[in-house]
């Protein structure tokens, strides 16, 4: 492959295919963290979700072909039934000069470069609480893709959470875990408020309690490094109140449904991916 222009990391504009939440998410993580400035990203949209953008100075233009005519680096993110007629209608504008990237699930590189007509593209597979700035990505190279292009992807979706890299045929077991995984911790969130409001709780604190909960042991996991295990047995004092809950959890198979849940999921994912 012959080489690639670099993008100009100081200077290079952002568009976004798609102006859904996710697009709207990363766009404000950008911003807010300072890494662009509104005046250099886009997208388009006819509808109600122009505002949604313009609220924070993001341009909204009519059509598509104008955020790739004015981009350097364009953001895939629409529907996965909907990604082929996208990428295949702009492919006359997505020259090698662009780097690509796809945040749609469930769709592999391969296809997106066939399409493309090129191999400088990045697949990233974020997640909901990005909207939050606290998502988890990880990002797979295309082969034309350099060194540099990682760089700027990298820092963008370090904007709106942690990102990392992996092999995409992980991005399975990604969906699985952080993909699909904050639908199980909203789950557990309410499992736990629920027994807070039987055991005698309000039920505006026991949510307050089982989110912050929630949030201080992950942050806990993240921060310190330590094992779970360790800094559950910390928790646990002998013949104490933890060690009577977990022991309830142990008996209703706790660990086993979701590691189950996980491993449903990444099958499901492999079996879309597949369609």
């Amino acid at each position: 492959m012959s080489a690639v222009s670099p993008i100009p990391s100081e200077t290079y504009k952002l568009g976004f295919i798609g102006a859904g939440k996710m697009a709207e998410s990363i766009a404000r993580g950008v911003v807010k963290s300072g890494v662009l400035p509104a005046s250099r990203i886009k997208t388009a949209h006819k509808g109600a979700r122009r505002a949604a953008f313009e609220s924070f100075g993001v341009g909204v233009a009519e059509h598509n072909n104008q955020v790739v005519e004015n981009s350097d680096v364009v953001i895939f993110s629409v529907k996965p039934q909907v990604v082929k007629d996208a990428v295949l209608q702009l492919r006359p504008l997505l020259s090698e000069k662009k780097l690509l990237v796809s945040v749609v699930a469930g769709v592999k590189l391969k296809d997106l470069q066939e399409w493309a007509g090129h191999d400088r593209f990045i697949r990233v597979m974020p997640n909901t609480p990005a909207a939050v700035g606290e998502g988890a990505s990880v990002m797979s190279m295309g082969a034309g893709a350099t060194q540099e292009d990682g760089e700027i992807i990298a820092k963008l979706f370090g904007a709106v959470g942690k990102i990392w890299k992996a092999d995409e045929k992980l991005f399975d077991a990604v969906t699985g875990l952080s993909g699909s995984g904050p639908a199980y911790i909203f789950l557990v969130i309410e499992a736990l408020a629920d027994g807070a409001v039987a055991a005698g709780l309000p039920r505006e604190l026991a949510l307050n309690l089982a989110s912050q909960t929630v949030l201080g042991a992950a942050s806990m996991a993240r921060e310190t490094g330590r094992h779970p295990g360790q800094l559950k047995d910390d928790v646990t004092s002998p013949g104490g109140t933890t060690i009577a809950g977990i022991h309830e959890l142990e008996k209703s198979g706790f660990r086993g449904i979701l590691m189950n849940a996980v491993v449903a999921a990444a099958k499901r994912s492999r079996e879309l991916s597949q369609n």
